[in-house]
């Protein structure tokens, strides 16, 4: 579904991700680790058009990424999640779901003016999809209040469900579980397992080992930019290389 190869991004005299190369399969679940500064978010970065490629390339079902703007690429089927917190805080949880469905509407200004019958029915249609999306996060207790009021784990799993509202193909999650408290952490691995179960392919960027070790298929480690891993989590633990650079000794996973 995505290859990457040799993808490079130099900012001036430094090369950030230098020469990169792995392909995430269909329906997998694929990590990315690494130290601070490894390169990670740049990564997704590239992905998603916030950076633009110094050279090498990125694939997404055999249609080259390089030169799309983020928009295109978020029209090709690839939705993201920030390491930051990225929500519309004073706008409710279901409008801040329908924000991330807009992709998708099809009614021009016009019709919105105008309120027309087509313009009318996809607004509903727009409406029930977002529901539905707050129901699969659990929030859809929550869908009337503003998004500042919701708590930290709760917004984290809001801001997922601004992401799936677009119907991704492939879904970049940038540190899912940053700032939660263990119990959101295995409520946060059960519902990526859940993502998974409904068609939707997995990048995932994780701090915390214990849940990249338990929910990923394929695991890539960076450092420096570099990457000097790419196997299952298993073996991935057990990388002397690994160690060294990051972990500094083994897992209890």
């Amino acid at each position: 579904m995505l290859t990457l190869h040799e993808a490079t991004i130099r900012f001036g005299g430094l090369t950030a991700v230098d020469h990169v190369s792995f392909t995430v399969e269909k329906g997998q679940i694929f990590g990315v680790i690494g130290p601070n500064g490894a390169g990670k978010t740049t990564l997704f970065n590239l992905v998603s058009g916030v950076h633009k490629l110094s050279s090498g390339s990125i694939t997404f079902n055999g249609r080259e990424l390089g030169k799309l703007e983020p928009y295109q690429i978020a029209q090709a089927g690839i939705a993201r999640t920030y390491q930051n917190i990225n929500l519309f805080s004073n706008l409710t949880v279901l409008e801040n779901v329908k924000s991330g469905r807009h992709i998708k509407s099809k009614s021009g200004l016009a019709a919105a003016i105008f309120r027309t019958p087509a313009q009318k029915k996809e607004e509903a249609a727009i409406h029930e999809k977002c529901m539905e999306l707050l129901t699969f996060m659990g929030l859809e207790q929550k869908a009337d209040l503003l998004a500042k009021n919701l708590s930290y784990g709760e917004q984290r799993r809001l801001e997922i469900a601004r992401a799936m509202a677009s119907e991704p193909q492939l879904l970049l999650l940038d540190e899912p579980a940053a700032g939660m408290n263990s119990t959101e952490k295995v409520e946060l691995t059960e519902m990526i397992r859940k993502i998974r179960d409904t068609g939707i392919t997995i990048l995932l960027v994780e701090h915390d080992m214990k849940l990249v070790m338990r929910v990923t298929d394929r695991i890539a480690v960076l450092n420096f930019g570099k990457m000097i891993a790419l196997d299952e989590p298993e073996a991935i633990q057990n990388n002397p290389e690994v160690i060294a650079a990051y972990l500094g000794g083994g897992i209890d996973a």
